[in-house]
């Protein structure tokens, strides 16, 4: 009876996996942001994916919804994709991740597109602090 050799579908799996681990840590990269770092209690875990507004050191916004999500938009474009994102489903939460170097005044344009848009709850992104920097630990 012919048997099977299962040597070179092994080395094709391998030569895969190498090829997931390498790729896999490129896809979830962001915009480069230098978070502030707070004491805030983590949110909870939702079904659906944020809305996430990023604004980089220099003042540029970012959308995580389209089809460039790394290339920077302009405050119209930032308006229209959220407000699309937010008519088809409501319920996303809306998420404001800026540089902790970035003009406050700044942020809060960013704020001010994103309710313009539709968003009615606005939530921060932040750099939780170490253990022993926190209030009672």
């Amino acid at each position: 009876m012919g048997e099977i050799n299962v040597v070179p579908y092994i080395d094709v799996m391998l030569v895969l996996l190498i090829i997931f681990m390498i790729t896999a840590p490129l896809l979830t990269q962001g915009v480069k942001v230098d978070l502030p770092k707070a004491g805030a209690e983590p949110l909870e875990a939702q079904s659906l994916q944020p809305l996430v507004l990023s604004v980089d050191r220099s003042g540029r916004l970012y959308l995580n919804v389209g089809a460039n999500p790394q290339a920077a938009l302009d405050e119209a474009t930032v308006a229209a994709r959220a407000a699309a994102a937010l008519r088809v489903s409501p319920a996303t939460q809306v998420l404001v991740k800026a540089d902790n170097a970035v003009a406050y005044g700044r942020v809060v344009q960013a704020m001010v597109i994103l309710q313009r848009a539709g968003a009615r709850k606005l939530g921060f992104i932040t750099e939780p602090l170490p253990p022993d920097a926190r209030p009672g630990g």
